[in-house]
């Protein structure tokens, strides 16, 4: 099993990507602290993904704010004695638009969440991510941080996206030193809930659908599955001489 006895942290947990790699890391033999705003949607994930509640524990958070980061990792510590890895998913994504029209007081809240958050969320574990074997920090990015889509417009998330990467490569360098490993995974189109309900709400979804398929190299999108499952590899000591890397799960509709 790629996570046998490790303990993975998870934000973002709701019905899309959160919930896919809390249910990898879990399958994979992990202990999994799932975080979220809404407790409703960690105790409906915890009981689909871990019936007998023995691997899960979940507490309602905002990375946002400082102390509930702290609280959640003081969670993981409490009931499973350490933290292994931490799988960034909690993101603000509903900010769309260019420069032109921008609300720059929107773009700092996307900021707040998507780096800063993230950021706070990886300070907060780092205590128990350096009495780890071989810790883990794994990013979700976006391909829009590296390849503008045509489709829609979230200048806003992808420069947030595109800020974390940046400050992964700083992260690698400086946790290095105590085995910890800073990767990023970018999805690009991801057949999931968000992509789903903008496919359902087209005016001839399967016209559309084909369309988005025909970008890609392979003959479909990727799931938000597939990116689970790389998170999970990142997460796992299979993986422990890599650090530092952006590895885009996007059926090769980008190559770089």
């Amino acid at each position: 099993m790629l996570l046998g006895d490790r303990t993975v942290v998870v934000s973002g947990v709701g019905a899309g990507l959160g919930h896919r790699v809390a249910a990898a890391c879990v399958r994979e033999g992990a202990r999994v602290v799932l975080g979220a705003r809404t407790e409703e949607n960690l105790a409906r994930c915890a009981a689909e993904i871990d019936p007998g509640g023995g691997r899960t524990a979940y507490r309602a958070v905002d990375i946002a704010e400082e102390k509930q980061c702290e609280a959640l990792a003081a969670l993981a510590v409490e009931r499973f004695g350490g933290i292994d890895a931490v799988v960034h998913v909690a993101a603000l994504d509903t900010v769309m638009g260019g420069l032109e029209d921008a609300d720059f007081e929107e773009w700092r809240r996307v900021l707040d969440v998507n780096l800063l958050g993230t950021l706070r969320m990886t300070r907060a574990c780092l205590p128990a991510l350096k009495d780890a074997e071989s810790g883990s920090v794994v990013m979700i990015g976006t391909q829009s941080s590296v390849a503008a889509p045509t489709q829609v417009r979230q200048a806003a998330y992808a420069a947030s996206k595109g800020g974390l990467v940046s400050a992964m490569y700083s992260l690698a360098r400086e946790l290095g030193p105590y085995g910890i490993r800073v990767n990023t995974v970018q999805p690009g189109w991801m057949w999931g809930p968000p992509v789903q309900g903008f496919v359902a709400a087209s005016d001839d979804g399967e016209a559309l659908l084909a369309r988005l398929n025909r970008r890609m190299a392979l003959p479909e999108m990727a799931t938000d599955g597939d990116v689970a499952e790389t998170a999970a590899f990142f997460a796992s000591p299979r993986a422990r001489g890599v650090t530092g890397q952006c590895l885009l799960v996007n059926a090769g509709e980008v190559m770089r």
